[in-house]
């Protein structure tokens, strides 16, 4: 008798724990059990391996802006401006460590194998008391703003394509082989800048058909290659040719330097990859090894490209670096594959728009139906970036007022575009994730956990007095 009582008492008892769990709302647990303290994630072997992620993360980095470092470098002086970069560096790699880590605890804490950025947003939100009732909204915001930014990139990428091989075609009749004089090239008129870029647009299309990030590790492997090259050849030109002694103010004007600021702000792209490429990663609880060493890498290569760059054309840099170099088919060639780098690269920032507004169209309609809706939206998305940057490129062709800072070619307006156009949504992207994140990321000892808000408080101040510089180069286009 007593032994089947105390066998229904413990029948009870197990009964009534779990519902005692389950009227608690997930977010708001105690915190993940010790068996699940690191980070998991289902189905690793399919994913992309350390190489794999780490050659995406350079891609991601590397793109048109570091070519415009150099001029960011004169507008804050030989001295502040490498200090400034090295700053920035720390501050993107912070952010970009605080947004993994806060991914991770929400996604345990959660019971999800992983998180974007719009439901880190969203669960982040959820932990702080009067941000509690808005937190979906948080999450579609920080969606709208990837996606601003992502594709803004990608309009930037267009237009970099189709300036750069025009010039490349228009001055090939008066580019030699003897790189020691560098003379003017006279260019022969051909067809306008939006037929270039219609003759991309089959050819991006079919590139962002891709599904998965680890077939484009070998496409991004070999622009990577090229985009070295490039860059052996533009670092030996530039130490080669520095003019001794050296003569550059060490503090540039103070009036210049928000356009540094959203110069070197948008040279730091790769945040908004930062996620998908720590989902897509066969060992997730690596990320932080390939963070640390890829930034480590590209912010080293800032520093070094943007000084070196000023010290040997000083004054007369152009907005692009690739306009001071001599007109021979050396250096011809560095235009040529970068351009092939940045074509592999419009396919790794397309793939952050893509992969939140593809599933919205895919779930809505039949099995049969899913592939052709989601080819559908990537090239709808494609064909967007290329119409959206007529505009664009018609503001900035039109501007006389900006010849003397700008310079008088494409080129040195569609570089000025990318550091004024790319701020605001890029700072934004960057410092929202962390405002809703940092609360569940905060630890435990008190002292750190009264440093870090501060820390973070400080980044946000930062960007915000980057955005009202480039917003404010951006809108003298409108005058």
């Amino acid at each position: 008798m007593d032994s089947s009582s105390t066998a229904d008492d413990v029948s009870i008892i197990k009964e009534e724990t779990p519902v005692e769990e389950a009227d608690l709302p997930s977010a708001y647990l105690s915190g993940p059990d010790k068996s699940r303290s690191e980070y998991e994630q289902l189905g690793g072997k399919t994913g992309t391996t350390f190489f794999q992620t780490l050659i995406h993360l350079l891609k991601g980095n590397i793109g048109t802006g570091l070519l415009g470092l150099p001029l960011a470098v004169k507008n804050a002086g030989i001295v502040l401006g490498p200090i400034s970069l090295f700053v920035m560096g720390i501050v993107a790699v912070h952010c970009m460590s605080l947004l993994v880590k806060c991914s991770h605890h929400l996604s345990t804490k959660l019971d999800k194998p992983s998180l974007n950025y719009g439901e880190a947003m969203e669960h982040g939100m959820e932990n702080v008391p009067f941000l509690r009732r808005h937190s979906v909204w948080g999450r579609h915001v920080a969606n709208l703003f990837l996606i601003i930014t992502q594709l803004g990139f990608c309009c930037v990428y267009f237009v970099f394509l189709s300036d750069n091989i025009k010039q490349v075609v228009e001055a090939a009749n008066g580019t030699t082989m003897d790189c020691h004089s560098n003379q003017t090239a006279v260019l022969v008129p051909s067809f306008d800048s939006r037929l270039y870029m219609l003759c991309f647009l089959p050819f991006i299309i079919l590139l962002v058909f891709t599904p998965n990030l680890k077939y484009l590790a070998p496409f991004s492997l070999v622009a990577n290659l090229a985009m070295c090259v490039s860059l052996v050849l533009i670092y030996w030109y530039s130490i080669t040719n520095i003019p001794f002694p050296v003569s550059l103010p060490y503090v540039g004007n103070l009036k210049d330097y928000p356009l540094f600021f959203g110069t070197a702000i948008f040279a730091f792209e790769g945040i908004g990859v930062v996620l998908p490429l720590e989902n897509k990663m066969q060992n997730p609880q690596r990320f932080s090894l390939v963070l640390y060493l890829g930034m480590a890498m590209v912010t080293f290569l800032y520093i070094s490209l943007g000084t070196i760059g000023y010290l040997c054309f000083g004054a007369s840099i152009g907005a692009s670096i690739t306009l001071n170099l001599p007109n021979c088919w050396r250096y011809q060639a560095v235009k040529i594959l970068y351009c092939f780098g940045i074509f592999i690269t419009y396919a790794l920032q397309f793939y952050v728009p893509a992969d939140i507004l593809t599933p919205v169209a895919v779930d809505r309609v039949r099995e049969r139906w899913k592939l052709p809706v989601d080819l559908l939206v990537r090239t709808a998305l494609v064909i967007l970036t290329c119409e959206v940057t007529d505009p664009f490129m018609f503001c900035f062709l039109h501007i006389d007022s900006f010849d003397n800072a700008l310079g008088p070619t494409e080129d040195d307006r569609a570089q000025f575009c990318q550091g004024s156009w790319g701020v605001a949504p890029v700072l934004s992207r960057k410092t929202r994730p962390a405002r809703g994140a940092a609360p569940s990321g905060w630890r435990e000892a008190e002292g750190e956990r009264l440093a870090a808000p501060r820390f973070n408080c400080a980044c946000i101040q930062l960007a915000d007095s980057g955005r009202a510089g480039g917003q404010r180069d951006f809108a003298a286009c409108g005058d």
